[in-house]
């Protein structure tokens, strides 16, 4: 899996960022973007202007399916 810290310039400046279904409202979650080409920008809700990290489709897929072998449902 790869993924590219970028800062808050270029092509965040124009993201439209969504948060978590499972955000709680205390600022405790991330928020996701996508920005066309097949990227998806990942940040920490706490840090709205901080850095993001850059996904393509299949690494944030397997990212997923990580995260989701290691979590009881």
């Amino acid at each position: 899996m790869s993924a590219t810290p970028l800062s808050s310039g270029g092509l965040l400046i124009s993201a439209r960022w969504r948060r978590s279904s499972r955000s709680t409202g205390m600022n405790n979650c991330v928020e996701a973007a996508a920005l066309g080409g097949g990227l998806l920008a990942v940040r920490d809700s706490k840090r709205a202007d901080g850095p993001a990290v850059l996904f393509t489709g299949p690494a944030w897929d397997g990212f997923l399916a990580s995260v989701r072998a290691d979590v009881p449902a």
